[in-house]
């Protein structure tokens, strides 16, 4: 399943990205994978990420992992802010290739 979050952020995105890449381990235990993480060209503390979870299973996870919050919110993480939406299945990725 893919999903798209948006989320503002209060320390730019290098400390977001950062955050994420020290949790990389965490994010494959929700069997989760980041397709794009990047912040808006005009303004570093407005982001938009794409990820795909094998299962809604592992999207829960993701989302009510406490200690995973705690470091995103560390990292600036406005978690407040988050909307998260579910998308289609019926997608076009890595086009063309």
């Amino acid at each position: 399943m893919y999903v798209m979050l948006t989320q503002k952020l209060s320390k730019g995105f290098k400390s977001w990205k950062a955050m994420a890449e020290a949790n990389a381990e965490k994010i494959k235990g929700f069997k989760g994978k980041v397709l794009y993480a990047g912040a808006h060209a005009d303004d570093d503390n407005s982001m938009v990420v794409i990820m795909h979870y094998e299962s809604k299973d592992g999207l829960m996870a993701f989302k009510n992992d406490e200690e995973l919050t705690k470091a995103r919110q560390e990292a600036g993480a406005l978690t407040e802010t988050t909307v998260m939406t579910i998308l289609s299945d019926d997608a076009l990725t890595d086009f063309p290739n």
